[in-house]
Protein backbone atom coordinates (compact mmCIF):
# COMPACT_ATOMS: atom_id res chain seq x y z
CA UNK A 1 0.00 0.00 0.00
CA UNK A 2 2.57 2.32 0.68
CA UNK A 3 4.41 1.89 -2.62
CA UNK A 4 1.51 2.57 -4.27
CA UNK A 5 0.56 5.84 -2.58
CA UNK A 6 3.88 7.18 -4.15
CA UNK A 7 3.30 5.48 -7.47
CA UNK A 8 3.09 8.10 -10.30
CA UNK A 9 -0.69 8.17 -10.73
CA UNK A 10 -2.50 5.96 -13.28
CA UNK A 11 -4.60 8.03 -15.28
CA UNK A 12 -6.75 6.67 -18.29
CA UNK A 13 -7.47 9.14 -21.30
CA UNK A 14 -10.51 8.27 -23.23
CA UNK A 15 -11.33 10.57 -26.45
CA UNK A 16 -13.81 9.80 -29.66
CA UNK A 17 -11.13 8.96 -31.68
CA UNK A 18 -7.72 8.74 -32.43
CA UNK A 19 -5.22 9.98 -33.92
CA UNK A 20 -7.41 13.21 -35.14
CA UNK A 21 -5.69 15.90 -36.91
CA UNK A 22 -8.42 18.45 -35.26
CA UNK A 23 -8.12 17.25 -31.95
CA UNK A 24 -4.35 18.45 -31.17
CA UNK A 25 -5.14 19.95 -28.13
CA UNK A 26 -5.81 16.20 -26.70
CA UNK A 27 -2.76 14.88 -28.04
CA UNK A 28 -0.49 17.92 -26.68
CA UNK A 29 -2.16 17.60 -23.37
CA UNK A 30 -1.19 14.04 -22.85
CA UNK A 31 2.43 14.93 -23.69
CA UNK A 32 2.59 17.69 -21.08
CA UNK A 33 0.53 15.49 -18.32
CA UNK A 34 3.61 12.44 -19.06
CA UNK A 35 6.34 15.39 -18.95
CA UNK A 36 4.39 16.34 -15.14
CA UNK A 37 4.86 12.97 -13.67
CA UNK A 38 1.52 11.19 -14.86
CA UNK A 39 1.28 7.51 -16.44
CA UNK A 40 -1.06 8.20 -19.19
CA UNK A 41 -3.28 5.22 -20.59
CA UNK A 42 -4.69 6.32 -23.77
CA UNK A 43 -8.10 4.77 -24.79
CA UNK A 44 -9.74 5.93 -27.89
CA UNK A 45 -13.15 4.80 -28.51
CA UNK A 46 -12.67 4.48 -32.27
CA UNK A 47 -9.58 4.67 -34.43
CA UNK A 48 -9.20 7.31 -36.42
CA UNK A 49 -8.35 6.63 -40.18
CA UNK A 50 -6.52 10.01 -40.61
CA UNK A 51 -4.48 10.56 -43.87
CA UNK A 52 -2.21 13.01 -42.03
CA UNK A 53 -0.85 12.33 -38.64
CA UNK A 54 1.16 14.45 -36.60
CA UNK A 55 4.66 12.91 -35.95
CA UNK A 56 4.05 12.76 -32.35
CA UNK A 57 0.64 10.80 -32.28
CA UNK A 58 2.52 8.32 -34.97
CA UNK A 59 5.02 7.27 -32.04
CA UNK A 60 2.12 6.95 -29.62
CA UNK A 61 0.84 4.37 -31.73
CA UNK A 62 2.15 1.19 -30.35
CA UNK A 63 0.96 2.02 -26.75
CA UNK A 64 -2.83 3.12 -27.70
CA UNK A 65 -5.17 0.42 -27.12
CA UNK A 66 -7.97 0.15 -29.96
CA UNK A 67 -10.68 -1.90 -29.01
CA UNK A 68 -13.42 -3.48 -31.86
CA UNK A 69 -17.03 -3.02 -30.88
CA UNK A 70 -16.82 -6.89 -30.10
CA UNK A 71 -14.38 -9.72 -29.89
CA UNK A 72 -14.22 -12.84 -28.42
CA UNK A 73 -11.89 -10.66 -25.64
CA UNK A 74 -14.77 -8.37 -25.45
CA UNK A 75 -17.66 -10.98 -24.96
CA UNK A 76 -15.72 -12.93 -22.02
CA UNK A 77 -15.30 -9.52 -20.00
CA UNK A 78 -19.07 -9.38 -20.67
CA UNK A 79 -19.61 -13.00 -19.41
CA UNK A 80 -17.41 -12.51 -16.25
CA UNK A 81 -18.81 -9.50 -15.33
CA UNK A 82 -22.27 -10.79 -15.42
CA UNK A 83 -21.50 -13.49 -13.19
CA UNK A 84 -20.09 -11.70 -10.51
CA UNK A 85 -22.04 -8.92 -10.56
CA UNK A 86 -24.90 -9.29 -12.46
CA UNK A 87 -27.35 -6.41 -10.97
CA UNK A 88 -24.47 -3.98 -11.24
CA UNK A 89 -24.01 -4.78 -15.22
CA UNK A 90 -27.62 -4.57 -15.59
CA UNK A 91 -27.77 -1.61 -13.77
CA UNK A 92 -25.48 0.31 -15.71
CA UNK A 93 -26.54 -1.17 -18.81
CA UNK A 94 -30.18 -0.08 -18.16
CA UNK A 95 -28.98 3.56 -16.78
CA UNK A 96 -26.73 3.81 -20.41
CA UNK A 97 -30.32 3.14 -22.09
CA UNK A 98 -32.62 4.75 -20.58
CA UNK A 99 -31.40 8.08 -20.09
CA UNK A 100 -30.18 8.40 -23.66
CA UNK A 101 -33.48 6.79 -25.41
CA UNK A 102 -34.79 10.02 -26.47
CA UNK A 103 -31.82 11.25 -28.17
CA UNK A 104 -30.83 8.84 -31.18
CA UNK A 105 -27.47 9.66 -31.64
CA UNK A 106 -26.86 8.83 -28.05
CA UNK A 107 -28.81 6.00 -27.58
CA UNK A 108 -27.05 4.05 -31.10
CA UNK A 109 -23.54 5.02 -29.35
CA UNK A 110 -23.93 4.12 -26.14
CA UNK A 111 -25.40 0.45 -27.78
CA UNK A 112 -22.70 0.37 -29.66
CA UNK A 113 -20.00 1.23 -27.21
CA UNK A 114 -20.90 -0.38 -23.91
CA UNK A 115 -19.69 -3.60 -24.30
CA UNK A 116 -15.78 -2.55 -25.46
CA UNK A 117 -16.26 -0.09 -22.34
CA UNK A 118 -17.29 -3.18 -20.06
CA UNK A 119 -13.94 -4.85 -21.26
CA UNK A 120 -12.06 -1.59 -20.94
CA UNK A 121 -13.82 -1.37 -17.32
CA UNK A 122 -12.28 -4.82 -16.60
CA UNK A 123 -8.71 -4.26 -18.09
CA UNK A 124 -7.75 -0.34 -16.47
CA UNK A 125 -8.99 -1.95 -12.82
CA UNK A 126 -6.55 -4.99 -13.58
CA UNK A 127 -3.83 -2.40 -14.63
CA UNK A 128 -4.45 -0.47 -11.28
CA UNK A 129 -5.51 2.82 -13.01
CA UNK A 130 -6.38 5.51 -10.41
CA UNK A 131 -8.73 8.04 -12.73
CA UNK A 132 -9.92 8.35 -16.00
CA UNK A 133 -10.33 11.43 -17.41
CA UNK A 134 -12.68 11.81 -20.79
CA UNK A 135 -12.35 14.76 -23.56
CA UNK A 136 -16.14 15.77 -24.61
CA UNK A 137 -18.96 15.24 -22.93
CA UNK A 138 -20.56 13.25 -25.23
CA UNK A 139 -19.66 9.31 -25.15
CA UNK A 140 -16.28 9.60 -24.19
CA UNK A 141 -17.88 11.07 -20.93
CA UNK A 142 -20.36 7.94 -21.19
CA UNK A 143 -17.69 5.57 -21.38
CA UNK A 144 -16.37 6.98 -18.07
CA UNK A 145 -19.10 7.11 -16.50
CA UNK A 146 -19.83 3.44 -17.00
CA UNK A 147 -15.95 2.42 -15.95
CA UNK A 148 -16.43 4.39 -12.78
CA UNK A 149 -20.07 2.65 -12.36
CA UNK A 150 -18.95 -0.68 -12.67
CA UNK A 151 -15.58 -0.29 -11.00
CA UNK A 152 -15.30 2.67 -8.84
CA UNK A 153 -12.68 4.04 -10.58
CA UNK A 154 -13.17 7.99 -10.23
CA UNK A 155 -13.61 10.12 -13.38
CA UNK A 156 -13.64 13.72 -14.82
CA UNK A 157 -13.97 15.19 -18.36
CA UNK A 158 -13.90 18.26 -20.40
CA UNK A 159 -16.88 19.43 -22.06
CA UNK A 160 -15.81 21.54 -25.51
CA UNK A 161 -18.01 22.60 -27.56
CA UNK A 162 -20.63 20.47 -30.29
CA UNK A 163 -20.45 17.92 -27.34
CA UNK A 164 -22.78 20.20 -25.24
CA UNK A 165 -24.07 22.34 -27.61
CA UNK A 166 -26.54 20.44 -29.84
CA UNK A 167 -27.52 17.72 -27.76
CA UNK A 168 -27.08 17.94 -23.86
CA UNK A 169 -28.41 14.11 -23.12
CA UNK A 170 -27.27 12.85 -19.64
CA UNK A 171 -24.88 15.51 -19.08
CA UNK A 172 -26.18 15.94 -15.53
CA UNK A 173 -25.79 12.53 -14.64
CA UNK A 174 -22.22 12.94 -15.98
CA UNK A 175 -21.30 15.74 -14.49
CA UNK A 176 -23.15 14.95 -10.81
CA UNK A 177 -20.77 11.54 -10.87
CA UNK A 178 -17.90 12.71 -11.91
CA UNK A 179 -14.81 13.92 -9.44
CA UNK A 180 -14.84 16.83 -11.19
CA UNK A 181 -15.50 18.52 -14.68
CA UNK A 182 -13.88 21.26 -16.41
CA UNK A 183 -14.49 23.59 -19.75
CA UNK A 184 -12.90 25.78 -21.99
CA UNK A 185 -15.00 28.86 -21.42
CA UNK A 186 -17.33 30.70 -19.51
CA UNK A 187 -19.58 30.42 -21.87
CA UNK A 188 -20.16 26.86 -21.87
CA UNK A 189 -20.75 27.31 -17.92
CA UNK A 190 -23.44 29.73 -18.84
CA UNK A 191 -25.10 27.78 -21.73
CA UNK A 192 -25.46 24.52 -19.13
CA UNK A 193 -26.07 26.63 -16.13
CA UNK A 194 -29.41 27.57 -18.30
CA UNK A 195 -30.53 23.95 -18.99
CA UNK A 196 -29.63 22.66 -15.36
CA UNK A 197 -29.50 25.26 -13.07
CA UNK A 198 -27.07 26.89 -10.59
CA UNK A 199 -25.74 24.17 -9.56
CA UNK A 200 -24.09 23.27 -12.49
CA UNK A 201 -21.72 26.45 -11.86
CA UNK A 202 -20.51 24.64 -8.70
CA UNK A 203 -19.41 21.63 -10.15
CA UNK A 204 -18.22 22.98 -13.55
CA UNK A 205 -14.49 24.73 -13.63
CA UNK A 206 -13.34 27.12 -16.50
CA UNK A 207 -9.96 25.72 -17.53
CA UNK A 208 -8.52 26.67 -20.80
CA UNK A 209 -7.21 24.80 -23.54
CA UNK A 210 -4.01 25.88 -24.97
CA UNK A 211 -1.31 25.91 -27.12
CA UNK A 212 2.99 25.23 -27.21
CA UNK A 213 3.90 29.27 -27.23
CA UNK A 214 7.16 27.71 -27.77
CA UNK A 215 6.28 26.02 -31.07
CA UNK A 216 3.92 28.49 -32.25
CA UNK A 217 5.87 32.08 -32.14
CA UNK A 218 6.64 34.58 -34.53
CA UNK A 219 8.73 34.10 -37.20
CA UNK A 220 11.47 37.23 -37.47
CA UNK A 221 11.79 37.05 -41.52
CA UNK A 222 7.96 36.60 -42.01
CA UNK A 223 6.85 39.86 -39.64
CA UNK A 224 4.78 42.62 -41.45
CA UNK A 225 6.29 45.03 -43.68
CA UNK A 226 5.45 46.97 -46.73
CA UNK A 227 4.73 44.79 -49.62
CA UNK A 228 2.84 46.39 -52.13
CA UNK A 229 3.46 43.96 -54.88
CA UNK A 230 2.41 40.72 -52.92
CA UNK A 231 -1.16 40.41 -52.43
CA UNK A 232 -2.76 40.17 -48.93
CA UNK A 233 -2.59 36.79 -47.65
CA UNK A 234 -5.45 35.03 -46.13
CA UNK A 235 -5.40 31.76 -43.59
CA UNK A 236 -8.27 29.84 -42.67
CA UNK A 237 -7.15 26.90 -40.60
CA UNK A 238 -10.35 24.32 -39.66
CA UNK A 239 -12.77 21.64 -40.70
CA UNK A 240 -14.29 21.65 -43.44
CA UNK A 241 -17.99 21.86 -41.50
CA UNK A 242 -21.26 24.21 -41.50
CA UNK A 243 -20.38 25.83 -38.33
CA UNK A 244 -16.23 26.90 -39.67
CA UNK A 245 -18.54 29.70 -41.95
CA UNK A 246 -15.93 29.11 -44.87
CA UNK A 247 -18.66 29.60 -47.35
CA UNK A 248 -18.60 33.29 -45.58
CA UNK A 249 -14.83 34.03 -46.48
CA UNK A 250 -15.37 32.65 -49.74
CA UNK A 251 -17.91 35.24 -50.63
CA UNK A 252 -15.69 37.82 -48.51
CA UNK A 253 -12.69 37.51 -50.85
CA UNK A 254 -15.07 37.70 -54.04
CA UNK A 255 -16.43 41.15 -52.69
CA UNK A 256 -13.11 41.95 -51.73
CA UNK A 257 -11.47 41.01 -55.64
CA UNK A 258 -14.50 42.58 -57.41
CA UNK A 259 -13.38 45.77 -55.17
CA UNK A 260 -9.56 45.28 -56.90
CA UNK A 261 -8.10 44.19 -53.49
CA UNK A 262 -5.18 41.99 -54.55
CA UNK A 263 -5.53 38.83 -52.01
CA UNK A 264 -4.54 35.14 -51.64
CA UNK A 265 -6.48 32.69 -49.17
CA UNK A 266 -5.72 29.16 -47.90
CA UNK A 267 -8.40 26.75 -46.69
CA UNK A 268 -6.23 24.45 -44.67
CA UNK A 269 -8.54 21.36 -43.31
CA UNK A 270 -10.72 18.37 -44.51
CA UNK A 271 -14.67 17.51 -44.09
CA UNK A 272 -18.36 16.63 -45.66
CA UNK A 273 -18.27 20.32 -47.41
CA UNK A 274 -15.25 20.46 -49.62
CA UNK A 275 -17.29 19.63 -52.57
CA UNK A 276 -19.48 22.21 -52.25
CA UNK A 277 -16.66 24.98 -51.17
CA UNK A 278 -15.67 23.75 -54.53
CA UNK A 279 -18.27 24.62 -56.21
CA UNK A 280 -18.38 27.78 -54.92
CA UNK A 281 -15.39 28.67 -55.59
CA UNK A 282 -15.80 27.95 -59.10
CA UNK A 283 -19.31 29.40 -59.48
CA UNK A 284 -17.26 32.94 -58.27
CA UNK A 285 -14.13 32.62 -60.68
CA UNK A 286 -11.89 32.76 -57.66
CA UNK A 287 -9.33 29.56 -58.69
CA UNK A 288 -6.03 30.91 -58.11
CA UNK A 289 -7.35 32.91 -55.10
CA UNK A 290 -8.83 30.88 -53.15
CA UNK A 291 -7.44 27.55 -52.74
CA UNK A 292 -8.55 24.19 -50.48
CA UNK A 293 -4.88 22.75 -49.37
CA UNK A 294 -6.17 20.17 -47.14
CA UNK A 295 -5.22 19.08 -43.81
CA UNK A 296 -1.82 19.88 -42.63
CA UNK A 297 0.70 18.61 -40.03
CA UNK A 298 1.11 20.75 -36.68
CA UNK A 299 4.65 22.23 -38.41
CA UNK A 300 3.42 23.30 -41.74
CA UNK A 301 0.03 24.60 -40.30
CA UNK A 302 2.67 27.07 -38.06
CA UNK A 303 5.21 28.31 -40.96
CA UNK A 304 1.20 28.66 -43.07
CA UNK A 305 0.46 31.22 -39.91
CA UNK A 306 3.58 32.83 -39.92
CA UNK A 307 3.35 33.88 -43.55
CA UNK A 308 -0.06 34.92 -43.54
CA UNK A 309 -1.10 38.95 -43.18
CA UNK A 310 -4.15 37.81 -41.12
CA UNK A 311 -5.54 34.49 -39.77
CA UNK A 312 -9.49 33.86 -40.18
CA UNK A 313 -12.05 31.64 -38.36
CA UNK A 314 -15.79 33.44 -39.52
CA UNK A 315 -17.56 30.67 -37.46
CA UNK A 316 -21.06 30.96 -37.58
CA UNK A 317 -24.26 29.42 -34.93
CA UNK A 318 -24.32 26.37 -37.69
CA UNK A 319 -28.00 24.94 -38.31
CA UNK A 320 -28.01 21.46 -35.80
CA UNK A 321 -27.27 23.91 -32.71
CA UNK A 322 -23.15 23.77 -33.34
CA UNK A 323 -21.01 26.61 -31.91
CA UNK A 324 -17.29 27.40 -31.18
CA UNK A 325 -15.84 26.47 -27.72
CA UNK A 326 -12.84 28.67 -27.82
CA UNK A 327 -10.91 27.63 -31.38
CA UNK A 328 -7.19 25.99 -30.91
CA UNK A 329 -6.26 27.62 -34.49
CA UNK A 330 -7.35 31.21 -33.41
CA UNK A 331 -4.86 30.10 -30.06
CA UNK A 332 -1.95 29.07 -32.20
CA UNK A 333 -2.36 31.95 -34.88
CA UNK A 334 -2.13 33.91 -32.12
CA UNK A 335 0.67 32.67 -30.60
CA UNK A 336 2.30 33.16 -34.00
CA UNK A 337 1.64 37.14 -33.39
CA UNK A 338 -1.10 37.38 -36.40
CA UNK A 339 -3.85 39.36 -36.25
CA UNK A 340 -7.20 37.16 -35.99
CA UNK A 341 -10.54 38.28 -37.61
CA UNK A 342 -13.11 35.73 -36.33
CA UNK A 343 -16.63 35.36 -34.71
CA UNK A 344 -18.35 37.48 -32.19
CA UNK A 345 -19.40 34.98 -30.34
CA UNK A 346 -19.65 31.90 -28.26
CA UNK A 347 -15.96 31.53 -26.13
CA UNK A 348 -14.10 33.50 -28.98
CA UNK A 349 -14.74 36.54 -27.08
CA UNK A 350 -12.74 35.05 -24.41
CA UNK A 351 -10.09 34.85 -26.23
CA UNK A 352 -9.80 37.77 -29.04
CA UNK A 353 -10.93 41.43 -27.76
CA UNK A 354 -12.40 43.49 -31.05
CA UNK A 355 -9.62 45.86 -31.97
CA UNK A 356 -7.30 44.57 -29.22
CA UNK A 357 -5.88 41.34 -30.56
CA UNK A 358 -8.18 41.08 -33.67
CA UNK A 359 -11.31 42.08 -34.75
CA UNK A 360 -14.64 40.62 -34.50
CA UNK A 361 -17.64 40.36 -36.73
CA UNK A 362 -21.43 39.18 -36.64
CA UNK A 363 -20.94 35.09 -37.60
CA UNK A 364 -22.40 35.01 -40.74
CA UNK A 365 -22.10 38.52 -41.94
CA UNK A 366 -20.04 38.10 -45.79
CA UNK A 367 -19.76 42.08 -45.93
CA UNK A 368 -18.62 42.67 -42.62
CA UNK A 369 -15.76 40.03 -42.93
CA UNK A 370 -15.11 41.72 -46.46
CA UNK A 371 -14.90 45.13 -44.31
CA UNK A 372 -12.62 43.83 -41.61
CA UNK A 373 -10.00 42.06 -44.25
CA UNK A 374 -9.69 45.19 -46.40
CA UNK A 375 -8.86 47.15 -42.66
CA UNK A 376 -5.86 44.95 -41.85
CA UNK A 377 -4.91 44.34 -45.83
CA UNK A 378 -4.19 48.52 -45.85
CA UNK A 379 -2.95 48.79 -42.45
CA UNK A 380 0.15 46.50 -42.03
CA UNK A 381 0.97 48.83 -38.33
CA UNK A 382 -2.61 47.41 -37.39
CA UNK A 383 -1.38 44.21 -38.12
CA UNK A 384 2.01 45.09 -35.98
CA UNK A 385 0.09 46.35 -33.18
CA UNK A 386 -2.89 43.47 -33.01
CA UNK A 387 -0.66 40.82 -33.86
CA UNK A 388 1.76 41.52 -30.83
CA UNK A 389 -1.29 42.09 -28.33
CA UNK A 390 -2.12 38.56 -29.40
CA UNK A 391 0.77 37.09 -28.57
CA UNK A 392 0.76 38.39 -25.35
CA UNK A 393 -3.04 37.18 -24.24
CA UNK A 394 -2.03 33.68 -25.30
CA UNK A 395 0.99 33.59 -22.88
CA UNK A 396 -0.80 35.41 -20.15
CA UNK A 397 -4.04 33.02 -20.49
CA UNK A 398 -3.83 30.08 -22.80
CA UNK A 399 -0.61 28.72 -22.79
CA UNK A 400 -0.49 24.59 -22.76
CA UNK A 401 1.71 23.86 -20.70
CA UNK A 402 0.76 26.30 -17.78
CA UNK A 403 -2.92 24.77 -18.14
CA UNK A 404 -2.14 21.46 -18.55
CA UNK A 405 -0.26 21.78 -15.22
CA UNK A 406 -3.57 22.82 -13.76
CA UNK A 407 -5.33 20.27 -14.59
CA UNK A 408 -2.23 17.41 -13.71
CA UNK A 409 -2.29 19.03 -10.55
CA UNK A 410 -6.34 18.95 -9.86
CA UNK A 411 -5.59 15.02 -11.40
CA UNK A 412 -3.06 14.29 -9.05
CA UNK A 413 -4.60 15.78 -5.99
CA UNK A 414 -7.65 13.68 -6.58
CA UNK A 415 -5.65 10.59 -7.16
CA UNK A 416 -3.71 11.20 -3.63
CA UNK A 417 -7.38 11.96 -2.24
CA UNK A 418 -8.35 8.73 -3.40
CA UNK A 419 -5.90 6.54 -2.34
CA UNK A 420 -5.75 7.99 1.14
CA UNK A 421 -9.54 7.38 1.32
CA UNK A 422 -10.05 4.29 -0.85
CA UNK A 423 -8.45 0.66 0.89
CA UNK A 424 -9.81 -0.58 -1.63
CA UNK A 425 -12.54 1.48 -3.42
CA UNK A 426 -15.65 -0.03 -3.32
CA UNK A 427 -17.67 0.21 -5.98
CA UNK A 428 -20.65 3.27 -5.44
CA UNK A 429 -24.04 2.33 -5.66
CA UNK A 430 -25.41 2.70 -8.81
CA UNK A 431 -28.53 5.73 -8.69
CA UNK A 432 -31.72 4.75 -9.71
CA UNK A 433 -33.16 5.51 -12.80
CA UNK A 434 -35.26 8.50 -11.46
CA UNK A 435 -36.29 11.56 -12.92
CA UNK A 436 -35.30 15.29 -12.06
CA UNK A 437 -32.17 16.31 -10.54
CA UNK A 438 -29.48 13.85 -11.07
CA UNK A 439 -28.62 11.81 -7.99
CA UNK A 440 -25.03 12.26 -7.08
CA UNK A 441 -22.80 9.28 -7.34
CA UNK A 442 -20.21 8.66 -4.59
CA UNK A 443 -17.55 11.20 -5.85
CA UNK A 444 -20.70 13.45 -6.78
Amino acid sequence: MRMQEHAAPRVAYVMSRFPKITETFILYEILELEQAGLAVEICPLLRERATVVHPEAARMMPRVRFRPFLSGAIVASLWRRLVRSPGRLLSVVAEALWYTRKSRNFFVGAIGILPKTVHMAETLESQGVDHVHAHFASHPALAALIIHRLTGIPFSFTAHGSDIHIDQTMFDRKLAASAFAVTVCAYNVDFLAERFGPWVRDRLTVLHCGTDTEVFSPDATSADAARPEAPFSILCVGALRDVKGHRHLIEACRLLRDEGVPLRCDLVGEGPLKADLERQIAKAGLQGVVRLVGPLPREAVRDAMRAADTVVLPSILARRGDREGIPVCLMEAMACGRPVVSSRQSGIVELVEDGVEGVLCPGGDAPALAAALRRLAADPDLRRRLGQAARDKVIDQFDLRRNALALSERLRAQVMATRATSRPVAPPRVPPLAAGRPVEGANG
